[in-house]
């Protein structure tokens, strides 16, 4: 990673009010000491009204409610529900349980380092801002586009996959038209306001976590003989997760499921980019945090035990959900049309999520300087338009090149975005470590931090540690090797980027300069 550019950084419209922290050594202890911790009362009261965001024209519009369940339906998706039976069928029962389980430590302690960042720095697009900030302008700029285009390459997916959905219900209707529509009301719903977003976004992941929590509640009754089970003449128990051994296919397996786990799990970071537009991040984002554990835990942990209990391993995602499978042999009517509907709105949330995040990412570049500033324009509702196009925009290209160059461009896209989420945790949790020594050596105590990491410097380390290792081990697994060769490859040409755009930035300035130079001297 780069070393700080510790005058660029402090430059940044972000950082003119933020807790103001040792970057340069050259400001003396009293200024600093002299400097607020947090936002004024003004940018941190909440009075019910929407107020602008941190140094910007965002509006404050979410609440606890509607941050917790971003952070839900960010993650919760058409992997759990369709792709879980394949997972199954490579590490085993006790191998997916075990790799999900990992998954969702490592996602814990990475959001336990972004809860305290997010909270002493509340600013929409965060992660490159603390980058930017805290590593080097490079980094943040590398952080922006490796997130953008975690979501961009996303959104092509999901509307692909809800024109798709719709088939088996119009099978003779075109495929184009729902995606169109699809499109159109998602885009529509970012448009009104950050209120709607919010809004559809909660009841949205609301819909998913009501489905899961009846098919643990209905399975587990099944489990335990409560339920008849189909092919089973007494209660089926937990027979079946050790039935052929715990690791009936090695260990290995299980290490490259936990690689995919934690690409399942990228969407909690969502939290960061939030905080920006939430009203009270000092409660809302802790809250939303401590829960993500117990509610990852519960949903997919929960999810697969009851899967593996009910379903033999190896018949598990042949062709079908195993949600889907579950149902049918409980005896449940319409199974399949239920689960369509409930992915479909999978498929609506994870799209809603990934056009305000990729928005958002664009307008921070924008407020950042590292675009066209025009990008972070906002209209009278506080939506940044132009990045709202913009981000839609990624959006149809990729889902355009999906259609015309699927085995190519579209191929490297889906191997980019895998592991660049995975490059963002690294990014946080080296950041948090950073921030909290520079914020010891300005003179400041822990006791002045609204949101503390626990247990730090370990908790942050091990995040820092375990995301790295995820992401330079993936040279083991034989199907995702290219993925790692395609990220670093990609990470060096963003920063190549960079570093052009300043060459070319410093370039201009200087003409302007001799051209000035040259007026004076013709004036004399």
């Amino acid at each position: 990673m780069s070393q700080p550019d510790t005058d660029t950084a402090a430059q940044s419209p972000s950082s003119q009010q933020e807790p103001q922290i040792q970057t340069d050594g050259r400001r003396s202890h009293s200024e600093q000491m002299n400097q607020p911790a947090q936002t004024s009362q003004s940018e941190s009261s909440h009075d019910g009204k929407d107020e602008h965001a941190l140094h910007t024209n965002l509006k404050r519009g979410m609440e606890s409610r509607h941050l917790q369940m971003i952070s839900l339906g960010g993650v919760i998706g058409t992997g759990l529900f369709l792709s879980s039976g394949y997972t199954i069928q490579q590490a085993g029962p006790i191998g997916t349980i075990l790799a999900y389980g990992i998954g969702a430590l490592i996602v814990y302690l990475v959001m336990l380092t972004l809860g305290e960042l997010s909270v002493a720095m509340p600013v929409t697009g965060s992660f490159h801002v603390y980058a930017e900030k805290f590593i080097g302008p490079g980094t943040g700029f590398v952080i922006a586009i490796q997130y953008w285009l975690t979501w961009t390459v996303a959104l092509g997916s999901e509307f692909t996959a809800a024109g798709l959905l719709m088939q088996r219900w119009f099978p003779n209707s075109p495929t184009w038209a729902w995606s169109a529509a699809c499109i159109t009301l998602i885009f529509t719903l970012n448009a009104l306001s950050v209120r709607f977003f919010a809004e559809a976004e909660f009841w949205f992941a609301s819909i998913k976590v009501f489905a899961i929590c009846a098919f643990i509640v209905i399975g587990s009754l099944a489990i335990f003989g409560v339920i008849p089970v189909a092919g089973y003449q007494h209660a089926p128990m937990f027979g079946n997760l050790i039935k052929d051994g715990v690791f009936p296919n090695g260990f290995m397996p299980v290490f490259a499921t936990i690689l995919t786990v934690n690409f399942a799990f990228s969407g909690t970071e969502l939290i960061g980019v939030t905080a920006g537009e939430t009203r009270d991040p000092q409660t809302a984002v802790p809250k939303a945090i401590h829960t993500t554990l117990w509610r990852l835990a519960l949903f997919f942990i929960g999810s697969i035990t009851v899967m593996c209990a009910l379903i033999p391993w190896r018949q598990a995602g042949v062709g079908e959900s195993p949600f889907v499978l579950v149902f049918n042999s409980i005896g449940i009517p319409y199974a399949g049309d239920i689960m369509n509907f409930v992915v479909l709105t999978a498929v609506l949330s994870a799209s809603n999520s990934g056009l305000y995040a990729s928005t958002r990412m664009v307008w921070s570049m924008g407020n950042e300087g590292m675009i066209p500033r025009w990008f972070a324009k906002t209209n009278r509702r506080g939506v940044p338009m132009l990045a709202l196009c913009a981000a839609m925009a990624g959006g149809l290209l990729a889902l355009l090149s999906s259609v015309i160059a699927a085995s190519t461009v579209y191929l490297v896209l889906v191997a980019l975005s895998g592991l660049s989420a995975v490059v963002v945790w690294i990014a946080i949790a080296y950041c948090q470590i950073v921030f909290r020594r520079r914020w010891l050596e300005s003179g400041h105590s822990t006791s002045e931090l609204k949101y503390r990491t626990p247990g730090y410097p370990y908790v942050s380390w091990a995040a820092f540690i375990l995301c790295t290792a995820s992401f330079v081990l993936v040279i083991f697994d034989v199907e995702q090797r290219f993925a790692l060769v395609a990220e670093l490859v990609f990470i060096v040409a963003c920063y190549g980027a960079y570093f052009l755009q300043q060459w070319v930035r410093k370039r201009k300035k200087a003409t302007e300069a001799d051209d000035l130079d040259t007026l004076w001297v013709a004036r004399d």
